[in-house]
């Protein structure tokens, strides 16, 4: 049963990506563009630090699956194409594997096929400390990454409806386990007080996981028969939202992920704050609908995409990108009012023309 639920969520995912539109909350963020605040293309790094680890670049795989013979190949594919990028990768929920052992390669395989890389071990967070780190030995895994998902589980015909100790277990597991804790939404966004709780856990980074990528409250109710959970799939916040909502509260890492759609998503979701981005759905998509090949050349061709952005933005790292100017528009910005944003002053961060006469040493009286 649990086999075919997760083909089940591969199927739907891929089809739902297939489907969706191409406008998002992204869209209602856009750069301030200065004709001079270009640099020379050999200044620009895409390394980044995430939770006290360096990594060479701000893209990452994240969680999809595991579980049956078809997803342990996608993931032998999967960990593949992250071998040969050399980005970060998430294991699905490994829930699949407590339930039934025999499972374990489908696992596994993402360090058979990447030695060397980072990987993440995830799951939910009603885990065992001993399920973490059983988790983690088994992909021999450089951190953990814990999903939240509360939403899911409740249009999810057989999911759980006991959420009460979730904030407890995580704070068991951060104190249990030897490597750093990711703890991510699975498409329903993370609020300020959400990561504020997070951070003062012990978590290292959260991922705000926003509405906009792969949607499980329309996964699950696709799965139930009657559909009758469909008032739901709008909920949350999407991953711009729940990035300003995070915005400058120090102490932890965040990443972003929930419908990345492109490298100018990447560089929206840097410059609002995000240390690290990680892709699901749409890299599913090309797997499913190509092959590997195909996905380590569209992650090789987004690298260089988002080279060329940080290029004309003048940000020599995706860090940089913090201090460029943006413009938040839409109904991104009326959930700001609400919430006590100011995006005026995104608007006025930028001082390029400073760097730039550093750079040339001028000097003005």
């Amino acid at each position: 049963m649990i086999a075919d639920r997760k083909d089940d969520h591969v199927r739907h995912a891929v089809n739902h990506q297939r489907q969706a539109i191409g406008i998002s909350d992204f869209d209602s963020v856009t750069f301030v563009h200065h004709a001079l605040a270009g640099i020379d293309a050999d200044e620009v790094s895409l390394a980044v630090d995430v939770a006290g680890k360096r990594w060479g670049t701000p893209l990452y795989v994240n969680a999809m699956t595991g579980g049956s013979t078809k997803t342990g190949e996608i993931n032998r594919q999967l960990a593949v194409a992250a071998r040969e990028t050399g980005v970060p990768i998430a294991s699905g929920s490994m829930s699949a594997y407590f339930r039934d052992p025999t499972v374990a390669d489908t696992y596994r395989v993402l360090r058979q096929e990447n030695p060397h890389g980072f990987v993440m071990a995830n799951v939910n967070a009603n885990a065992t400390v001993d399920q973490a780190r059983s988790a983690i030995d088994l992909l021999e895994a450089d951190a953990l990454q814990i999903h939240l998902n509360a939403v899911q589980e409740v249009v999810m015909p057989e999911g759980d409806r006991s959420f009460g100790a979730w904030a407890r277990q995580i704070e068991r597991i951060v104190s249990g386990t030897a490597v750093p804790v990711f703890v991510k939404e699975v498409g329903f966004g993370l609020s300020r007080q959400t990561v504020t709780w997070l951070r003062d856990a012990g978590v290292s980074v959260a991922d705000v996981g926003g509405r906009g990528g792969t949607n499980f409250a329309r996964i699950e109710n696709d799965r139930r028969v009657g559909g009758d959970f469909a008032f739901i799939e709008s909920w949350g916040q999407s991953t711009p939202k729940s990035l300003l909502d995070c915005a400058d509260i120090g102490g932890i890492d965040i990443a972003a992920s929930g419908g990345i759609r492109s490298p100018l998503d990447i560089a929206r979701a840097l410059a609002l704050g995000a240390n690290a981005t990680g892709v699901a759905g749409a890299f599913l998509e090309t797997l499913m609908s190509h092959d590997t090949a195909a996905l380590v050349d569209k992650i090789r061709t987004w690298h260089d995409q988002l080279h060329t952005i940080l290029t004309v933005l003048g940000a020599r790292t995706p860090a940089d990108l913090a201090g460029a100017d943006l413009l938040i528009t839409g109904d991104v910005e009326t959930f700001c009012r609400l919430r006590g944003i100011d995006v005026a002053a995104l608007a006025h961060r930028s001082h390029w023309w400073r760097e730039s006469e550093d750079r040339e040493g001028v000097t003005h009286e």
